[in-house]
This record gives C-alpha cells, structure tokens and sequence, in this order.
C-alpha cells in the first residue's frame, strides 16, 4: 500500500519516508553522470592512444621497406592527433558545470563534436588494422 507522499519520488522523500519507496535509488545527478562517462571514455582514450603509440613504434623499427609504410605512419599520426582533441574536448567538457543551463548549447556541440571525433578514430583505426602492423621479428 502506498501512501499519499508517493507523488515526492525523487525529491528526496524517500530518505524521511522508507516505507514509500524502499528500493528507488537517489535522484540522478545529471553533472556527476556526464563527468563520469566523460572519465571513461577518457580513459579509453588513454588505452587507444598507447596503442597507437606501440603501433607507430612497430612500424618505425620496421622501417620504411614495409609495404604500406606512408599510409600506416600518416594514418597512425591522423589517429594520434585527433585523440588528443577529444582528450582535450573532454578536459574542457568535464570542468563546465552540466546544471548551468546557459552553457547547456556548448556542451552539447563540444558532446556532439567529440562523439564525431571518437567516430572518424574508430574508423582510422579499422585501416590501420586492414593495412596490417606488426612487430618485427627478433632474432635472439
């Protein structure tokens, strides 16, 4: 049976009345949730962007003779320049405030911006794995 405080969901009604909603999790806070995605992705980020740092390394050690060295070092270098953008994106995303509604228009283009930039990664990054890099050989 519920009682008539029902209709306070999500005020925080339920911390005074347990009984009205004892399993509804806290009201979300829109600003800790963007600031926490925006964390991850950076730290996604953070992974991809080391393994194209290993990757252009591969392929500097293989040298020039390799097949498909100027597409892979440019590609590779294409991938590296616009992960910095997005973690610089992200830096500036992540310390505006998300409740301050007269920056909400920024933070959206600055959201979609990153999205789209996280996309063309992504797709650079599928060509660079068609073109193949691989360590060389060691012969010890």
């Amino acid at each position: 049976m519920m009682s008539s405080s029902s209709s306070n969901r999500g005020s925080g009604a339920e911390a005074s009345h347990p009984d009205v909603w004892p399993n509804s999790p806290a009201p979300l806070n829109m600003n800790h949730y963007a600031n926490k995605k925006s964390a991850a992705e950076s730290m996604l980020d953070v992974a991809l962007l080391m393994a194209n740092d290993s990757q252009l390394k591969a392929v500097l050690e293989q040298g020039p003779n390799i097949s498909f060295y100027t597409p892979i070092i440019t590609l590779i270098s294409i991938s590296l320049c616009l992960q910095v953008t997005v973690g610089v994106l992200l830096i500036f995303i992540v310390r505006w405030n998300l409740n301050d509604e007269l920056k909400h228009r920024r933070l959206n283009m600055m959201e979609n911006l990153a999205t789209s930039l996280v996309f063309i990664i992504v797709v650079v990054n599928v060509f660079i794995t068609a073109f193949g890099v691989h360590s060389p050989k060691r012969s010890d």
